[in-house]
């Protein structure tokens, strides 16, 4: 097939010189520089959104040193001729990342910035030739390179750079620094014991950024991206002409993810029609301000899949891609009562919520709107309705994909909150034959989890399943046993004893005992207790469950 996608590639000349298939965002250049005349301008998306691709496609449309001819022929920015002319490979571009600059402790971090600078001076080395550089900055320079550098240096290494830039091309840089609150993210995470690790990280990213932006005589404009816009206050003070545009901002919210006509296209490109209802209820329903989006990680991954299996099936890839644990944070979270909400957005309802764009890292679980902000912020939640304008907006789970997430950071809460000496409780009671106490322990615990899929069967499968793995017991779970396969199979291998379980879901809570005698039918219809020798007793229950009630029955020999 002569289609060919490039996953994971961030780099905008490689994906044009392999020729991969290529959304055209490039209309955001024009739309940016001409119209706006933004001197800072902080875009903010979740991860996986294509932050970086978008800003080296930006580093070698502006970059002297580089050749955009030929990787923007037949793309959209080349129809401004003018436009081009006056600005494609006309300035000197400094672009860097701190995407790598995280880690456990301060002093790690702190290295990996020093090792991403460090980097940044090695591409740029030549610039140290000119007898038009200063030599103290040089010697800065040199001492940045060669990762010797004090503090101050490193907060002040990127205005030393772009002034020796100006010095050798006599123009004044395009600053662009990608994913600029990785550091801080990381490091309000690991500040549980508040031992300084972010207060000293902010130090250090506020200085960077303030010699930067602020008052630069050599900064032409600057670009920056990340998932969280940090109060302006905290690390952006200031900077003069400084503009934001966040995930509920209407401005530019086409440029970042796939519109649909934009995967409807690929889809047709790549002979993949028929995937189009999948890949929308999967990776569609982000809302960036008035615009449906796609998240173009998932896309992509999924087509290239599609492209060699035309049958493969829709899964989740952000699932190891992105920081997960901020959900299961939420839903630990002790003094807020958020399971009711929860449990609405798992069930495919809408909550309404007071959200805010403007946020720092150290005060985001001081609040539940904080934490909303955030789950909005990075893609977990979206706007329910594109129209909706103000600090207060509905929010729902955008697709399956993140609903997945949800589901599974749910689960883990349960199997880690769970009290082990109520298990125990409740087996002991299902090897005591109690059907009533039993039923009662296992509603108690449906009250303390949260419930999804709308109480779908399967949900009670799982449930089930979650309970009793781990306990010390063999859990089988849809295990073909007799003519068919038993919801929970457990063995106490030890005591040559197990229990069977099907489990029903009722439609109404009168239906609770009418249903238990069905799925006790359905152990003896299917033979599920044959075929087990050397176990001296098998205990056999039928299990309904309405909303958040359970009754169990035994069948009774």
């Amino acid at each position: 097939m002569g289609f060919a996608v490039g996953v994971g590639e961030a780099d905008f000349a490689a994906l044009r010189k392999e020729n991969a298939y290529y959304v055209d965002k490039t209309e955001i250049i024009y739309e940016l520089v001409h119209d706006t005349k933004n001197k800072v301008t902080l875009f903010t998306r979740p991860r996986r959104f294509g932050k970086t691709l978008m800003m080296s496609m930006m580093e070698n449309f502006f970059s002297i040193c580089k050749d955009g001819e030929n990787i923007f022929e037949g793309l959209a920015i080349t129809n401004h001729e003018d436009f081009c002319k006056e600005w494609m490979n006309q300035y000197p571009v400094l672009f860097v990342s701190f995407k790598d600059a995280e880690a456990d402790t301060f002093d790690s971090a702190y290295k990996m910035l020093g090792t991403s600078i460090a980097d940044l001076c090695k591409k740029l080395s030549n610039i140290t030739d000119s007898e038009l550089v200063n030599q103290a900055d040089i010697d800065v320079f040199n001492r940045l390179m060669y990762q010797k550098a004090e503090e101050q240096d490193i907060k002040n290494s990127l205005k030393t750079i772009m002034r020796m830039m100006n010095a050798v091309y006599g123009k004044k840089a395009i600053l662009l620094i990608d994913e600029y609150d990785v550091p801080l993210a990381k490091a309000s995470e690991k500040d549980t014991a508040k031992n300084g690790y972010y207060s000293r990280m902010l130090d250090v990213i506020r200085g960077i950024m303030s010699t930067a932006l602020k008052d630069n005589e050599f900064l032409q404009f600057a670009v920056i991206t990340g998932c969280l816009r940090i109060a302006k206050e905290s690390i952006f003070t200031g900077t003069n002409n400084f503009a934001s545009y966040s995930v509920l901002d209407e401005r530019f919210s086409r440029y970042f993810g796939f519109l649909e006509d934009e995967v409807d296209t690929m889809l047709e490109v790549a002979d993949r029609k028929e995937a189009t209802k999948d890949i929308k209820e999967w990776y569609d329903g982000y809302v960036f301000g008035n615009s449906y989006v796609y998240c173009p990680w998932d896309v992509i991954n999924h087509i290239s899949a599609l492209r060699y299996k035309r049958t493969t099936k829709p899964k989740n890839y952000w699932k190891n891609t992105s920081h997960n644990g901020i959900l299961l944070t939420f839903v630990k979270h002790s003094d807020f009562d958020v399971a009711g909400k929860f449990e609405k957005l798992l069930n495919g309802g809408t909550i309404v919520q007071t959200i805010s764009d403007e946020l720092t890292y150290d005060t985001l679980h001081s609040t539940e709107d904080n934490l909303w902000s955030v789950l909005l912020m990075t893609g977990y939640v979206t706007k329910a309705d594109p129209n909706e304008d103000g600090d207060t907006v509905s929010l729902k789970i955008p697709n399956k994909e993140i609903a997945s997430i949800f589901q599974d950071s749910v689960i883990r809460y349960f199997t880690d909150t769970v009290n082990s000496d109520t298990i125990q409780n409740l087996m002991g009671l299902l090897w005591e034959k109690d059907e009533i106490r039993s039923g009662e322990i296992l509603s108690g615990l449906l009250w303390d989890t949260i419930s999804y899929n709308d109480y779908h069967e399967d949900y009670y499968h799982a449930f089930l399943a979650g309970v009793f793995v781990g306990r010390g017991y063999e859990v089988e779970s849809n295990k073909e046993k007799g003519l068919g396969r038993p919801d929970i199979f457990l063995k106490d291998r030890k005591n040559r004893r197990a229990i069977i379980i099907e489990a029903k879901k009722s439609d109404k809570e009168s239906d609770l005992d009418k249903d238990c005698d069905k799925a006790i039918k359905q152990i003896i219809d299917e033979k599920y207790a044959e075929g087990t020798p050397g176990y001296e007793q098998i205990l056999c229950y039928g299990v309904a469950f309405y909303q958040k009630k359970a009754k169990v029955k035994l069948l009774k020999i």
